[in-house]
This record gives structure tokens, C-alpha cells and sequence, in this order.
């Protein structure tokens, strides 16, 4: 019998894939429920928004299991240059929240630096494996992925999004190095941007306003509860409802934060609401299901032979990795707030539709793994001796 076109996908993946999906539809519901009944009179009104972008998400993701990555390849400078416009077309929008982040379409938006993230890292996959050794060069590999990182990141600071412009230069910064760039540039580029972003705080803090809302966030990550009804507010309910959950948690459903004394608990804010109703050991239950997922798509980038889907598929789970972090941390108060979702859990059509499009591409990848590992088990089957 011929072996399969192509193999299947990585069946655990998939399985965390939606494991994670369904519990974030469950969280968004359990912390929306109530704000929803009192702000639309509908307490469904989150949870369908997000069923939406599931549905949306769930055909992105069969599309990248159905096509060959190298196929995807062909279309990431097209989708570079529309994203380019969409993030220069959104700077002239309407603020919301101090920002001009969102594209609107009735009760709904449209993101576009949620997708500039995943093209970036497509991008530079795309550039690092058709230079191949020349990538090692500083002149004509470095320095036009730099050029590009800091193109696009400066479109998302003018928005303002200082969060995502974090995970984008880490995701970026860590594809270069995987990428094989020559480690003496990034130790001096490095060095250079930690002087220039130096030098750019202590000038902001001298002479910009220091009772800004972002200069406000990073003081009371310091100290939250000097200002426990003003800038600490939010960290100070989200300890809060650590404290509440304890030990087993207060139950599904029975969270008291998320009645209007914690804010956007369905979106930025949704692992404290996970720590309140399932408590300490339920909540870490969840990270080690999302560790899972983690190192399981890690590990079937890197098997990948071909250099672009090997960088595509390391670059997509460490975005998914690093944005958990600084989302968790700054519920947390490890580190402070910049207002990131958690990926697959928070509300938030744009995160969810790109999370699922770039797992759609990591499950592609997997196909192809398992189609070639069918032909090596079919022909050891073969030289097996019979047994009498």
C-alpha cells in the first residue's frame, strides 16, 4: 500500500489546542457573565464575540494544516506589506483606551498588530532561510531584519502599544539568534539597545509626564498598594483574588473579583479570575497543561528539516510563551502591567483568530513529520522476519 500524500496532524497538540480553547470559552463566560448582563443585558455577549473569533480562528487553522508551509512562504511579503498599511491606516483611528489600536466593525475589531506579530516572525523566517550563510553577515543578513523589526515596531509605538513591541523584539530577537546570526553582533546590537532604551526612560521620566498612565503602571508595580484605589487598583483586586481562591479556589462561577471591582477581568486580567474560582492548585494544573503546549509545538519545530518552517514554528510558540509570561506576571505582580492577553484564555477576537492561524501552521508542519515517519515504519514492518 503507497503511503499517504501527507501524514496527519500531531494529535496532542491538537488535543492541548482545544483543551485550551474550551477552557478559555468557559473562563471568558465565567468572568464576563455578570458585566455582560449589566453593561448589553446579555450575559452571553463576550462569549459569543469570542465563539465568533473561534469559528473565524478554527477555519485559518485548517487552512495552515491543509497547506504545505513552503506554500505559506510564497504569500508572507504580500501579507507584510497589507499589514504595513494596516498598521500605518489604524494610527488615525479613533483612540480607545489611549490608544488607536483597533479597526471597528459594529461590535466588533479588528487588531492588526495581533497579525503583524505572526507575520514578522513568518517574515524573518522567510529572509533567514533564503540567505542561508549570508545571514551571518552584518550588512546583508543582521541589518535588514533589524531594519524591518524596528520598522514595524515603531508603527506599533505610535499607536501607543509598548506591550506588544516587547513581545515582537523578543520573538524577533530570538528567531535572528535560532536563525544562526553571528552572536558578536547581537552581544554589541544588544548592548546599544540597552543604552538607547536606557537613555530613552531616564529622559521620558525627567522630562515627559511623570503622572502619565504608562509611567503610573510601572511605579506601582513597585509598590501597588501605596495607591491601592489609583494605579495600583488593578494589581491590588488581582492579589486579591489570589488571596480569595486559596488553596481549591472558591469554585467555577463563584468569583466575587470580576463584579466590577476587578477591571477587563475577561480579557487582560482573566488568570486572576482562574486563581479565585479554582484556586492555587487549579491554576497550576493550567500552567502545566500550557508548559505542555509549549514544549510539544517547540519540539516539532525543531525536528522540522527546512530551515523556514524549523524558524516559523520555534518563533510562533515563543511568542505564544513569551506573552503568557508578561500576561501572568503582571497579574501577578512579578513584573509590571502592559496589558497583553493571555493567549487562547482572554477575550479578544484578534488574539484568538492569530493564536489559531499559527497553530494551524505548527499542526502543517507535524503532517509532514508524520508523513515521512510512515514509509521508515512501513519498510521496518517489511524486513521484520515472520514469526512461525
Amino acid at each position: 500500500m503507497n503511503p499517504p500524500r501527507r501524514g496527519t496532524p500531531d494529535f496532542l497538540l491538537l488535543l492541548l489546542t482545544f483543551v485550551l480553547v474550551c477552557f478559555g470559552l468557559l473562563m471568558v463566560f465565567s468572568a464576563s457573565s455578570m458585566t455582560s448582563a449589566y453593561r448589553w443585558g446579555d450575559p452571553w455577549f463576550f462569549t459569543k464575540k469570542q465563539l465568533f473569533a473561534v469559528g473565524i480562528g478554527t477555519v485559518f487553522m485548517l487552512f495552515g494544516m491543509n497547506v504545505h508551509y513552503t506554500k505559506i512562504k510564497k504569500l508572507v511579503i504580500p501579507a507584510f506589506f497589507f499589514i504595513v498599511l494596516g498598521l500605518i491606516f489604524v494610527i488615525f483611528t479613533s483612540k480607545a483606551n489611549g490608544a488607536s489600536s483597533w479597526y471597528s466593525l459594529g461590535k466588533y475589531g479588528i487588531q492588526p498588530t495581533e497579525f503583524a506579530k505572526l507575520i514578522v516572525i513568518l517574515y524573518l523566517s522567510s529572509l533567514i532561510s533564503n540567505k542561508e550563510e549570508k545571514f551571518r553577515s552584518f550588512r546583508k543578513g543582521l541589518l535588514p531584519a533589524i531594519v524591518i523589526v524596528g520598522f514595524v515596531c515603531g508603527l506599533i509605538l505610535l499607536q501607543p502599544d509598548f506591550g506588544s513591541c516587547m513581545i515582537l523584539v523578543a520573538c524577533s530577537a530570538i528567531v535572528i539568534v535560532v536563525g544562526g546570526s553571528n552572536l558578536k553582533h547581537i552581544f554589541y546590537l544588544g548592548i546599544i539597545l540597552a543604552v538607547v532604551v536606557g537613555i530613552g526612560v531616564l529622559l521620558y521620566l525627567l522630562l515627559g509626564d511623570t503622572s502619565s498612565y504608562r509611567v503610573s503602571r510601572l511605579t506601582s508595580f513597585m509598590d501597588p498598594f501605596a495607591d491601592p484605589q489609583g494605579s495600583g487598583l488593578q494589581v491590588v483586586q488581582s492579589l486579591y483574588a489570589f488571596g480569595h481562591g486559596g488553596l481549591t479556589g472558591a469554585g467555577f462561577g463563584q468569583g466575587i473579583q470580576k463584579l466590577h471591582y476587578l477591571p477587563e477581568a475577561h480579557n487582560d486580567f482573566i488568570f486572576a479570575i482562574i486563581g479565585e474560582e479554582l484556586g492555587f492548585i487549579g491554576s497550576s494544573l493550567f500552567l502545566l497543561v500550557y508548559l505542555l503546549f509549549i514544549w510539544r509545538g517547540i519540539l516539532i519545530a525543531v525536528r522540522c528539516p527546512d530551515m523556514f518552517g524549523m524558524l516559523s514554528g520555534v518563533g510562533i510558540m515563543v511568542m505564544f510563551a513569551i506573552q503568557a509570561f508578561i500576561n501572568i506576571g503582571g497579574v501577578t505582580g512579578t513584573i509590571p502591567l502592559t496589558g497583553v492577553t493571555l493567549p487562547f484564555i482572554s477575550a479578544g477576537g484578534s488574539s484568538m483568530m492569530v493564536s489559531l492561524a499559527s497553530m494551524g501552521i505548527i499542526l502543517g508542519i507535524s503532517r509532514e513529520q508524520s508523513h515521512k515517519e510512515a514509509p521508515s515504519k512501513q519498510k521496518a514492518q517489511k524486513k521484520r522476519p515472520l514469526s512461525t
